[in-house]
C-alpha cells in the first residue's frame, strides 16, 4: 500500500511538473509577443502592434501584462485615430482603476492631441490628470502644455495661472514668460505685459513679436514718442508681414505728435488689412498732406472716404472742402462742405461748413435746391451768426442770378423797404420778359405795368416797350400804339426797332397813313437788318396800295425786287396787281410772267397764274387765259383757286358756245367742291346752259342729285343765313352764334352751309369754347379745297395740337402743307409735322420736315431753333452723335431757358465722350449755376459730372453726387435708376481697396 501510494503521489507530481512546464512555455511565448508588440509600437507600426496587444491581453494570465497590453491597445487606437479611441482609454481606466498608467494614459492622450494642434481635445484629457501623481518634470510639462491649450482656446486667465508657475523655469521659463506677457497684452494690462515682454526684447526667438507688442502698447498708451522710437528701431529688421502694421503705428504716432512730414512716408507704406484701407487710414494721410499744404495730395486721400458717418468723416469732408478751395475747385468744395454740414459730430465744423456751403451755392449755383432756399435755410438755422448779414446781402442777388424772378418778387413783397420797392419794379420787368419768352403773354402784362412805375428811366421805358409788344401779339393794337408812344428815351437795345413796331401796330389797325410814316422813318435809319428792311418796304408798299397810291406802292415794291431780298416774290406780285389797278394790264401781265419765271417754287405762283388767266380773260384773250388756267390746274392741283378756275373755264367755254365742255367743267366743280360758293355758281351757270340748249328736264334730274341745292326753300335759306351773317359782321358774337346754329339746324346742307360752319367755327375758336369749333371746321375741310379750307385746316390742326392728339393733327397738317398758300400756315404745318413725327418716333420724317423748315427764309428764330432741336434730338435717338453735336453747337449761342439747359447738357455729354472730363464739368457747372430751375437737365448733367469725377479719380465727388440724386430726385425715375446703377458700379470697384465701403448699401 505504501508503494502504491508513493507511486500515485509520484505520478501526480510528475503530471504536475509536466503541466507546469507546459504553462511556462505558453507564458514565455506571450511575453515574447508582448515584447514584439512593444517593438512594433516604438516603430510606429500601430496597427500591427494593436493586434498583438489585444492577443496578449486576451491570453495572458499575468495581471500586469494584461494591464500593459490594454494600455498600449488604447494608445494605438489614439495614434490610429480610431472612432472608439476615447472609449478605449476610458475602458482601460475603468478596467484597471488602480493602474499606475492611468495618469500616464490621460497625459499621453492629451499630448497626442496637443501635438496634433487639437487644443480642446488635449484640454479634455489634461483635466483628467491628477498632478499629485506626477513627478516634478511631468507636472511642469503638464502646466506648460495645458497653459498653451488654454491660451489658444481663449481661456486667458486660466492660462496665465499655468504659465505663472513656470516663469523661472530654465526649460519652460522663456516660452511661459512670452505667453504670459502676450496674454497681459491681450487683456490690455500693459504694465504687466511690458514687464514680461521687455525681458524678451533681445531674445532671438521672441524679439520680433515682443518688440511689436511693446510698440503697439506704447502707441495705445499714448506714448507716441516712445512708439515712434521703438518702431523706427525695429522696422528695418522686422518680418515682412509686420512691416505694414509697424509703418502704420509709426506714421500715426508722428501724426499724433503733429510731425506730419515724418508721418507721411510711414502712412504711405501701410498696405491695409488684406490690401484694404479704412476711411480713418485715408483721413490720417489726407490730413497730414493738408497740414503740409500739399492740397492736391490731400484731396487724393480725402476723396477716397466714401459714405463716412462719424466724426472722422465729418472732419475729413470739411478739410476736403478747404483743400478744394485752395485748389480753386469751388464746385467740388460745395459738395464736401454740404456733406460735412449734414453731420453734427462737431458743431463748430457743422456751422462753418454750413456757411461755406451757402456762400459757394451763391457763387457756383446749387444742383440740389435753389440757391435762395439754401441762403434762407442758413439764416433760419443761424439767426445770430455774425455771417448772417453777409448771407442776407446775397439773397436777392441769388434770385436774379438763378433767373427766379417770381421768387425775388415774393421775397421783396415780404421784406418791403424803399430800396426793395424800387428793385421790385426792375425785377417785375425781368419776370415779364421771362413770361413773354415762354409765350405766356397775358400773364406777362401786369409785370410790365409794374415796371412802368419805375423811377429809373431805362426800366420804365423798357416796361412800356414790352407792354406794347405784348399787346401787339395779343391783337390789342391800339394799346400797343399807346405804350410805344410813351417811350421817352429809346436808348436801349430793343428800341432800335421802335419805328418798325409802331408802323406795324398802325398797319394792323388799317391806319395806313401813320403806318406809312413810321415805315418810312424806319427805312431811313438804315439798320443792318436786310430781312426787316425788305419786310418794311413791302408793308410800306401795302400801305400805299391800301390807300390807292399805286405809284408809290410800286416804288416800294420795286426796291425789294431790285435788291433781291426776302419777300421779292410778294413784291413782284403786288407790283403786278398795282399795275392792273392803274389800268396797265400789259405791265400787269409782264410782272406776273416775271414772277412765274423767277420764282417757280413761290407760294404765290398759283395766285400769279390765276391773275394771269383773269387778266387775259378781261382782255378777251381766251386762249392765253385757258393756257394760264390749265397750267395752274396741272402744277397746283391742291390750290384754293382750283374751283374758281374750273368755274371760269366753264364760263369761257360757255361764252365760246362750247356748251358740252362748259357743262363738264360746271359739273366737275359741283362734284369736287360741293357746298363751295363756286359750286353754287356752277349750278346756276349749268342751269343757263340747259335752258339755252332746251334740256331743262335734264337739269332738273341732275340738280336733284346735288345735296346743297333746294330750289323751293332757297329764299328762306338766304334770309336765315343773312340774318346770322349780319350779326357776325356787327361783331355781335352771341347772336351770331345763335343765328348760325339756327341756320345749320334748319338747313344742314343749305346753300350757305359752308360759310355758316366756317364762321361758327371762328366764333367758337376766338371765344372760350375752342373745342366746340371742331365739328364746324371739320365740315369745312371735308368740303374739299375752298376759300375757307386753308384757314380751317390751320385752326383745326391747332385745336388737336392743344390736346396733343397727333393722330388727328398730322393728316390735317400734311394737307395744309399741300394746299396752303400763306407762308405762315406752311411754316405752321411743317414745324408741327416735324414735332409730330418726332413724338411718334418716326425720326426720318421728323428730320425731313425739320430740314424743310430750315430752308424757309421766312421763319423766325423760335421756329428755327425748334427745327434745329428736332434735328439734334433725332440724331441722338439714332446714335448719330456727330450730327447731334453740330446742331446742339449751332443752338448754343441763341438758345435760352430750358433749351439752353438742354444744349449745355449735351455739350457736357459730348466732352465726356471725348474724355475732356474737366471741360465737361465746366459746362455742367455753367448749367447748374444759371439754369438750375430746369431741374431735369440739371440732374441729368450731374450724372455726367459724377462720371467725369470718377474718371478723374475723385471717387468721393462721384459717389456723393450720385447718392444725392438717388435720395433727392425720385421724381425722375429714369435718372434715379441710372444714378443707382452708376453708384453701385463705383462702390463695387472702390470696395476692393476700402474696407469701410459696403458695396451692397
Amino acid at each position: 500500500m505504501k508503494y502504491k501510494y508513493l507511486f500515485i503521489t509520484l505520478c501526480y507530481f510528475l503530471s504536475f511538473l509536466n503541466a507546469e512546464g507546459q504553462n511556462t512555455e505558453v507564458q514565455t511565448n506571450i511575453d515574447a509577443k508582448f515584447h514584439r508588440a512593444i517593438t512594433l509600437y516604438n516603430n510606429k507600426a500601430y496597427s500591427g502592434a494593436q493586434r498583438v496587444f489585444k492577443e496578449v491581453s486576451e491570453n495572458t494570465a499575468k495581471h500586469n501584462l494584461q494591464t500593459d497590453s490594454d494600455f498600449y491597445d488604447a494608445m494605438c487606437a489614439i495614434k490610429l485615430n480610431q472612432t472608439d479611441a476615447d472609449k478605449k482609454v476610458l475602458d482601460f481606466v475603468k478596467k484597471h482603476p488602480y493602474s499606475s498608467k492611468k495618469e500616464k494614459a490621460f497625459l499621453n492622450v492629451g499630448n497626442y492631441y496637443f501635438a496634433n494642434r487639437k487644443a480642446s481635445h488635449s484640454l479634455k484629457w489634461y483635466s483628467k490628470v491628477n498632478p499629485a501623481l506626477l513627478n516634478v518634470e511631468e507636472n511642469k510639462e503638464l502646466n506648460y502644455k495645458m497653459g498653451y491649450a488654454l491660451l489658444v482656446s481663449n481661456y486667458f486667465e486660466d492660462a496665465k495661472k499655468k504659465f505663472a508657475t513656470l516663469l523661472g523655469d530654465p526649460r519652460y521659463g522663456t516660452d511661459a514668460r512670452y505667453f504670459y506677457g502676450y496674454i497681459s497684452y491681450r487683456q490690455e494690462n500693459y504694465g504687466e505685459a511690458e514687464d514680461n515682454l521687455s525681458q524678451l526684447a533681445d531674445n532671438e526667438t521672441y524679439k520680433s513679436e515682443a518688440n511689436y507688442y511693446l510698440l503697439d502698447m506704447a502707441f495705445k498708451s499714448g506714448k507716441f514718442d516712445k512708439a515712434a522710437q521703438i518702431g523706427e528701431k525695429i522696422f528695418p529688421k522686422a518680418k515682412e508681414k509686420q512691416k505694414s502694421d509697424i509703418s502704420k503705428i509709426i506714421g500715426e504716432s508722428y501724426f499724433n505728435l503733429e510731425k506730419y512730414d515724418k508721418a507721411v512716408p510711414y502712412l504711405n507704406q501701410y498696405e491695409g488689412k488684406k490690401g484694404k484701407w479704412t476711411n480713418t487710414d485715408y483721413y490720417y494721410l489726407g490730413y497730414s498732406y493738408y497740414k503740409l499744404e500739399d492740397y492736391e495730395s490731400a484731396i487724393g486721400q480725402f476723396n477716397k472716404i466714401i459714405n463716412g458717418q462719424n466724426s472722422v468723416a465729418q472732419s475729413a469732408y470739411y478739410h476736403l472742402g478747404e483743400c478744394y478751395l485752395k485748389a480753386e475747385k469751388k464746385n467740388e468744395a460745395l459738395n464736401a462742405f454740404k456733406n460735412a454740414s449734414e453731420m453734427n459730430f462737431n458743431p463748430v465744423i457743422t456751422a462753418d461748413a454750413d456757411f461755406n456751403y451757402a456762400k459757394l451755392s451763391y457763387e457756383e449755383g446749387n444742383p440740389y435746391k435753389s440757391v435762395p432756399d439754401v441762403l434762407k435755410a442758413y439764416l433760419a438755422k443761424y439767426p445770430q451768426s455774425p455771417n448772417s448779414k453777409e448771407i442776407s446781402g446775397l439773397l436777392i442777388t441769388s434770385y436774379l442770378n438763378q433767373q427766379d424772378y417770381q421768387g425775388a418778387i415774393d421775397y421783396l413783397k415780404t421784406n418791403q423797404s424803399a430800396d426793395n420797392n424800387a428793385l421790385a419794379n426792375e425785377v417785375s420787368l425781368y419776370r415779364g420778359i421771362q413770361l413773354f419768352n415762354e409765350q405766356k403773354l397775358k400773364k406777362s402784362l401786369p409785370h410790365f405795368l409794374i415796371a412802368t412805375d419805375a423811377v429809373n428811366d431805362t426800366i420804365k421805358n423798357k416796361g412800356y416797350y414790352w407792354l406794347a409788344e405784348t399787346n401787339y401779339l395779343l391783337g390789342n393794337y391800339d394799346n400797343a400804339v399807346k405804350s410805344f408812344s410813351k417811350i421817352s428815351s429809346p436808348n436801349f437795345e430793343e428800341a432800335k426797332y421802335l419805328n418798325y413796331n409802331m408802323a406795324y401796330a398802325y398797319f394792323k389797325q388799317k391806319d395806313y397813313d401813320n403806318a406809312t410814316t413810321y415805315f418810312e422813318e424806319f427805312l431811313k435809319e438804315n439798320i443792318d437788318e436786310n430781312d426787316l428792311n425788305d419786310d418794311a418796304s413791302n408793308r410800306l408798299g401795302d400801305s400805299y396800295y391800301a390807300t390807292k397810291r399805286y405809284g408809290k406802292a410800286m416804288q416800294a415794291y420795286e426796291k425789294v425786287i431790285q435788291e433781291g431780298g426776302s419777300g421779292s416774290d410778294y413784291a413782284q406780285y403786288q407790283k403786278a396787281m398795282s399795275n392792273g389797278l392803274i389800268g396797265d394790264s400789259d405791265a400787269k401781265v409782264s410782272d406776273l410772267k416775271q414772277l412765274i419765271k423767277d420764282f417757280p417754287t413761290s407760294n404765290l405762283k398759283d395766285d400769279a397764274l390765276f391773275q394771269l388767266g383773269t387778266t387775259y380773260t378781261s382782255k378777251g384773250n381766251s386762249n392765253q387765259a385757258k393756257k394760264a388756267y390749265n397750267q395752274l390746274l396741272l402744277e397746283h392741283a391742291q390750290s384754293g383757286y382750283v374751283p374758281t378756275v374750273l368755274l371760269r373755264q366753264g364760263l369761257l367755254e360757255y361764252n365760246k358756245g362750247n356748251n358740252k365742255d362748259a357743262l363738264i367743267k360746271f359739273k366737275e366743280v359741283v362734284a369736287k367742291f360741293p357746298n363751295s360758293n363756286e359750286a353754287k355758281q356752277a349750278v346756276a351757270s349749268a342751269r343757263n346752259v340747259y335752258v339755252d340748249i332746251g334740256k331743262v328736264n335734264e337739269y332738273a334730274s341732275w340738280v336733284k342729285t346735288v345735296d346743297f341745292v333746294n330750289v323751293t326753300n332757297s329764299d328762306i335759306d338766304n334770309t336765315t343765313y343773312e340774318a346770322a351773317e349780319n350779326k357776325f359782321l356787327e361783331n355781335d358774337q352771341v347772336r351770331a352764334i345763335s343765328g348760325f346754329k339756327t341756320y345749320l339746324r334748319d338747313f344742314p346742307n343749305g346753300i350757305h352751309a359752308l360759310k355758316a360752319n366756317f364762321y361758327l367755327g371762328q366764333l367758337y375758336f376766338n371765344g372760350t369754347k375752342k373745342q366746340t369749333a371742331v365739328p364746324h371746321y371739320t365740315y369745312v375741310i371735308k368740303a374739299g379745297v375752298n376759300e375757307f379750307s386753308e384757314e380751317a385746316l390751320a385752326k383745326l390742326s391747332q385745336l388737336y395740337l392743344e390736346k396733343e392728339n397727333w393722330n388727328k393733327a398730322i393728316p390735317l397738317l400734311e394737307r395744309l402743307e399741300q394746299e396752303g398758300n400763306i407762308d405762315q400756315n406752311l411754316i405752321f404745318a411743317q414745324s408741327n409735322l416735324m414735332k409730330g413725327y418726332y413724338d411718334r418716333k418716326d425720326y426720318p420724317k421728323a428730320v425731313t420736315y425739320a430740314e424743310k423748315v430750315l430752308t424757309n427764309g421766312k421763319i423766325d428764330q423760335v421756329v428755327g431753333e425748334d427745327a434745329q432741336i428736332i434735328l439734334a434730338r433725332s440724331a441722338i435717338k439714332t446714335n448719330d452723335f456727330n450730327t447731334a453735336q453740330d446742331y446742339y453747337s449751332a443752338l448754343d449761342n441763341t438758345a435760352t431757358g430750358e433749351l439752353k439747359a438742354e444744349t449745355l447738357y449735351y455739350k457736357a455729354f459730348f466732352l465726356h465722350e471725348e474724355e475732356a472730363y474737366e471741360s465737361s464739368n465746366e459746362e455742367v457747372q455753367n448749367l447748374i449755376a444759371n439754369y438750375s430751375k430746369y431741374q431735369y437737365w440739371g440732374v441729368k448733367s450731374y450724372i455726367i459730372m459724377a462720371k467725369n469725377y470718377y474718371k478723374l479719380k475723385d471717387a468721393y465727388q462721384a459717389t456723393y453726387i450720385l447718392d444725392n440724386i438717388v435720395k433727392n430726385f425720385t421724381q425722375f425715375k429714369d435718372l434715379n435708376e441710372e444714378a443707382k446703377n452708376e453708384l453701385n458700379k463705383i462702390k463695387s470697384k472702390e470696395a476692393k481697396t476700402n474696407e469701410s465701403i459696403n458695396s451692397k448699401q
